[in-house]
């Protein structure tokens, strides 16, 4: 039995999305008797957001799921100053144009998790902006700087970390948590909001939030943290090695997004079908007790379920079709990855490091050449292993394209332009 009587908060225990929460009890009852407000802020440091900020959105869908209101707060004024939390260094500072461009570009993905409206139960999209870039600094001083302790704001892990390693903390990033607190009570003043959830490293910056206010006169706030997430060989979620797991289709498809939870470890895959789709869980008990060779199906529906909730479910099977003869019947499909080459540099002929570089298999000829010592580069499904081999026209197949592997999962299509 949960320990939670609400469907909210009883449907993120028993899918692990629960590590810490402010008050329990206040907060399950609070769901269970009305409509909750609860939002994440998401700051725009890139066109995207990664693989990694799929928990905290699928925190927000189930809120929506079980009734309540989500909010996805924009970080268009916090991201002008960048969250120090836990990072070795200060973030690059971003223009405005920058970041308007990047949150532009964010939105896209949310729809397919939240439906957003007027209604008391649809999703809203704010850009904090709205408030901070108007703020009159000495009021704000006055007003919001006043009920914060310098020595507290020190005793938090995430600045002891940064001051422990005898790196500079800057007066700007300094107030990160003061704005991210503020952002707190202003949605509560706006928007009635009750509840501020994130990662585990977000704890003290949301508790800021909680204290400043019960000391500006807002309702009882509550914090809810999820575990921060690494593989179970310890890498972070959201990455690979090729780069970042980017939830935008234009920089990354839906076959090599579906490839990546196909290539989850054994030992996540319970654990990612709780977090990451919307199967039951009777259903996700049945495919987690399945071993063997069978795992392997599971993790096709894994990837399957997990690319139709961004993709649509049209592409997760066609990702799935692809992967299939790909790598099942050993043929050549057209949804593949592919990469451009001017037919004239193919004429003239192109180094195989080079072109494994321009492919994106590889982000140097270094790292290129010694997957070619690894044996794991293919030409048209052939083993190479000269590293001072020249691609040209005779390598192009009867289907016009000229096939690049590496492993036995990444496939690239080099198609003359």
């Amino acid at each position: 039995m949960s320990r939670f009587k609400s469907d909210f908060l009883r449907t993120l225990d028993e899918r692990g999305f629960i590590h810490q929460v402010s008050d329990e009890t206040g907060l399950d009852e609070l769901f269970s008797k009305e409509i909750v407000t609860g939002y994440i802020g998401f700051d725009p440091t890139a066109p995207s957001l990664h693989a990694g900020s799929l928990i905290q959105i699928m925190m927000l869908h189930w809120m929506q799921k079980t009734g309540h209101r989500p909010i996805s707060l924009m970080g268009g004024g916090t991201g002008m100053v960048g969250d120090p939390s836990f990072k070795d260094e200060a973030r690059q500072l971003m223009t405005i144009d920058t970041i308007e461009g990047n949150i532009a570009s964010i939105k896209r993905v949310f729809s397919n998790y939240l439906a957003y409206g007027e209604g008391p139960r649809q999703a809203q999209m704010i850009n904090n902006a709205d408030w901070l870039r108007g703020l009159n600094y000495l009021e704000f001083l006055r007003d919001v700087g006043r009920h914060f302790s310098v020595n507290r704001m020190l005793s938090f892990e995430s600045v002891k970390t940064r001051l422990d390693r005898e790196q500079s903390l800057s007066f700007l990033e300094f107030n990160y948590m003061i704005l991210q607190a503020y952002d707190f009570v202003e949605l509560a003043k706006r928007t009635g909001c009750r509840l501020q959830m994130g990662g585990s490293d977000q704890w003290g910056n949301i508790v800021n939030g909680i204290d400043l206010g019960h000391r500006m006169g807002t309702q009882q706030l509550f914090a809810l943290t999820s575990p921060l997430l690494t593989t179970s060989s310890g890498a972070k979620m959201g990455k690979s090695a090729t780069g970042a797991i980017w939830l935008n289709p234009d920089m990354l498809s839906a076959y090599d997004f579906w490839q990546y939870w196909r290539n989850t470890e054994d030992a996540d895959v319970p654990r990612f079908l709780k977090l990451y789709t919307t199967l039951p869980m009777d259903e996700i008990a049945r495919l987690s007790a399945l071993g063997g060779s069978e795992i392997n199906e599971v993790k096709k529906i894994l990837a399957t379920e997990v690319t139709a909730m961004l993709h649509g479910r049209p592409a997760a099977e066609q990702a799935a079709e692809t992967a299939r003869k790909t790598f099942e019947e050993g043929g050549l499909s057209d949804n593949l990855p592919s990469v451009e080459v001017p037919t004239a540099d193919l004429e003239a002929g192109i180094g195989l490091l080079s072109l494994i570089v321009r492919a994106g298999l590889a982000g140097s000829n270094g790292e290129a050449r010694r997957h070619v010592q690894g044996g794991a580069v293919r030409i048209n499904d052939q083993a190479v292993s000269d590293e001072r081999l020249t691609i040209g026209t005779g390598e192009i197949t009867g289907d016009g394209v000229i096939k690049l592997s590496l492993g036995k999962k990444k496939h690239i299509l080099v198609r003359p332009a």
